[in-house]
């Protein structure tokens, strides 16, 4: 998984990768599709994904398996602008497969097949190269990574060697199916929150992290612990974004909503975007809601992910009519 990159990547990321097989029927179960669509998928490979679409160089730590599923992984990567060049083949499990129905505008049941394990958690810290992760302008990862060993020592390892170095945010991803409890989820996300300077998740992740649902309570709460920068996602409220001296609320984008899966990863990639160029908060914040809201109005995540220019159309559209 060792390589060096010259110049440093604006963006590297640690998580998720796999095959996303979405239906190709909309508002019918599973038992009842006829045909499927193969899309590359894993949160952590969608963001990473949706910040190159936006002009920035990024790269992905992962795991796929020795399988076809893994190849296709990789070459995707590459063909969508993302290093694969710390992305580890392992024999013992396979590429990850996920499943979901496509209920609009508010309904999609996701189906994980990552049992026992996953390759991208058996990430370990002596594969990581460090170098790289002190390098990077910006490092990403997620909180289903510190939901088993080993991956979770390379995560911790990783937070260690970068310093809490400007930029470094934390997902806060939280999904029920990946861990043994809720509360052992609240004690590692807690423990990575130390290492961290900026914190985005939504209400109910909020809640895991640090015991609060209402929004300006649970962004308090995570800039208490040192975080700098708070995001919290709101769904049709909006999302709240707060340091120690601003707080800024931005509006959803109205869209008809196709498949809401991949918002939250476009979402991230203009987060990273915005971040990157020290944007304003309130422009980072309303050109982040609006590349979710574009990627909800498609079918899949990756290969969906909007260019800066229609990020910046929609943005501009919401900011023209919320003046207005």
């Amino acid at each position: 998984m060792t390589a060096s990159s010259t110049p440093p990547h604006d963006v590297l990321a640690i998580g998720r990768s796999g095959v996303d097989v979405y239906p190709l029927q909309v508002g019918v179960g599973l038992e009842d599709v006829e045909s499927f669509g193969k899309f590359l998928g894993g949160s952590a490979a969608n963001v990473a994904v949706a910040a190159a679409r936006l002009g920035n160089r990024s790269a992905l730590i992962s795991g796929v398996g020795d399988d076809p599923f893994g190849r296709f992984v990789r070459a995707e990567l590459a063909r969508l602008g993302v290093d694969n060049s710390y992305v580890s083949t392992h024999a013992q499990y396979p590429t990850p497969v996920t499943f979901c129905e496509i209920f609009p505008p508010d309904d999609f049941p996701l189906y994980f097949y990552r049992k026992p394990s996953a390759p991208d958690l058996q990430i370990r810290a002596d594969e990581l190269d460090l170098a790289a992760v002190r390098a990077a302008r910006l490092y990403w990862s997620t909180v289903t990574g510190l939901s088993e060993e080993p991956s979770r020592g390379a995560h911790f390892a990783a937070w260690e060697a970068r310093g809490r170095a400007p930029l470094t945010v934390l997902d806060l991803d939280y999904r029920p199916m990946f861990w043994a409890s809720a509360a052992e989820a609240t004690t590692q996300v807690q423990r990575a929150l130390q290492f961290v300077t900026v914190a985005v998740g939504n209400r109910e992740e909020c809640e895991i992290a640090v015991g609060e649902t209402e929004p300006d309570k649970a962004a308090d709460a995570l800039l208490d612990l040192g975080v700098e920068l708070a995001i919290v996602k709101q769904g049709p409220r909006g999302v709240l974004g707060k340091t120690k001296h601003e707080a800024v609320t931005v509006a959803p984008n109205e869209v008809d909503v196709v498949n809401g899966l991949g918002a939250g990863d476009a979402f991230g990639g203009s987060l990273i975007h915005g971040l990157l160029r020290d944007w304003p908060l309130d422009k980072t914040l309303r050109h982040a809601n609006a590349a979710g809201a574009i990627v909800a109005s498609r079918l899949e995540c990756s290969t969906a992910m909007p260019t800066a220019d229609e990020v910046a159309a929609l943005a501009g559209t919401a900011a023209e009519a919320a003046n207005a």
